[in-house]
């Protein structure tokens, strides 16, 4: 590990000390070559002080152990029709999948306990038919839950479920997730599957917002899988009840669940309640953040050096982007207003939040302030990127005599030859909104 990850993971732990996050294993994720480190990530969580609920799926396990037994499933996910049968195996199977996680937990020396804690009734009949012994979330023990993590323990709860008579219920692991989540007044949910998460095409969504989620779960629902659906579903709700953030990631793959929780864009999808993302105003205190962010930049003659003072002078033409509160990226946006136009400059994202639409987003963001202004036409100067504002930008190449007087003075002074880029914002239409 470089100290510069170190120092990265450092910025979250006072945001996470004392707080609860909600992990949810699928059962194929526990069956996998994987879930020996996923502990070793627990166990992490755990050395910061940060508070673990475990909720385990079994589907996995109850599919195999219906086929050893050669049983018919009337389902195996917890949100059907649940017959005796299908009881019995599911009993077994949760049963089998809790000792192998309190086995593991033991072995990388985590105190645990399985929490009775999921007070369940019956589902009851639905368009027309009986789920039997499917069950739904009644009320969450929370108690008990609080005195677990209270005395250091991680509690794990199985997707079952029990009535005051005694019955017990098949509950889907989802569910329970987000009713202990939203219950205990967690700030995360980890959803560990066996999938990367929710992806367009062939592109991973890295955020969705509550909106963006209820929307694929309302227009799209024949194209995403069942398993994931769900997931979108349970977490769109979730943010809805309180909780911050929730994450869907490859529970396959090893750190992903530290990389997740500990970086900016993390390796998943996450859906999300709060503000997230924002491009604000800069203050003085951004400063000296936004030299040492471009920085690099200004050595590889890709920006103009600015000095503090430079800033400082236009304090008001800056903006800058964040991500959970660091800053990933910047803009300005320089007007004349005797000519209608306004220079688009100081765009620059860092290296680590690349190809993620930051950058088209920033350019969209400046656009806008522009057009809000009532000027009609934008440019930018470039030596390097001017690719870039053609191809993501919808810029086109003009000449110096395309500039401001003022602009023109300053550019004929330089040495660096830069392309001129124009575009009408007359033409732009509505830019593409920044998440906030």
């Amino acid at each position: 590990m470089k100290v510069s990850d170190l120092r990265g993971i450092l910025q979250y732990v006072p945001r996470f000390r004392e707080r609860i996050f909600v992990v949810a294993l699928d059962g194929d994720v526990v069956a996998s070559g994987n879930f020996g480190n996923i502990l070793l990530d627990l166990a992490v969580l755990r050395s910061l002080n940060i508070k673990v609920i475990l909720v385990h799926g079994a589907s996995w396990q109850i599919r195999a152990l219906a086929a050893e037994r050669g049983v018919a499933l009337s389902n195996s996910e917890g949100i059907g029709v649940t017959d005796d049968a299908t009881l019995r195996v599911s009993l077994e199977a949760a049963t089998n999948v809790l000792n192998e996680i309190m086995q593991g937990l033991t072995s990388a020396d985590l105190r645990a306990a399985y929490a009775n804690a999921i007070i369940a009734h019956p589902a009851g009949i639905l368009g027309g038919i009986d789920q039997q012994h499917t069950g739904r979330v009644e009320r969450v023990d929370t108690k008990s839950l609080h005195l677990f993590l209270n005395d250091g323990i991680i509690p794990v709860i199985p997707p079952m479920g029990y009535d005051g008579e005694g019955r017990t219920f098949r509950v889907n692991s989802d569910g329970i997730a987000l009713e202990v989540a939203e219950s205990m007044q967690a700030i995360k949910i980890l959803f560990l599957t066996a999938t990367e998460g929710f992806s367009f095409g062939e592109d991973l969504a890295r955020q969705l917002s509550i909106g963006e989620a209820e929307e694929i779960v309302k227009k799209r629902k024949a194209t995403v899988p069942e398993r994931l659906l769900s997931k979108i579903e349970h977490a769109a709700r979730a943010c809805r009840e309180g909780v911050a953030r929730v994450h869907l990631l490859d529970g396959r793959l090893d750190e992903a669940l530290l990389t997740e929780v500990f970086s900016t864009e993390g390796i998943g999808t996450m859906i999300y309640s709060n503000e997230y993302q924002q491009i604000r105003r800069i203050f003085k205190k951004d400063v000296r953040g936004v030299m040492s962010l471009i920085r690099q930049s200004v050595a590889d003659e890709e920006l103009v050096k600015r000095t503090r003072a430079d800033i400082l002078a236009h304090l008001e033409d800056y903006y800058v982007m964040e991500i959970d509160r660091h800053l990933i990226g910047c803009v300005a946006v320089h007007p004349h207003p005797e000519q209608a136009m306004a220079e688009l400059a100081c765009l620059y994202v860092a290296k680590a939040h690349e190809s993620q639409g930051h950058g088209r987003r920033l350019i969209a963001f400046a656009e806008r302030q522009a057009a809000d202004r009532g000027l009609k036409r934008m440019f930018a100067l470039s030596t390097r990127t001017f690719n870039y504002f053609q191809k993501k930008g919808g810029y086109l190449e003009g000449s110096p005599d395309d500039l401001p007087p003022e602009r023109r003075k300053k550019y004929d002074a330089s040495t660096r030859n830069s392309k001129v880029m124009l575009k009408d914002l007359a033409l732009t239409g509505a830019p593409e909104a920044a998440r906030s």
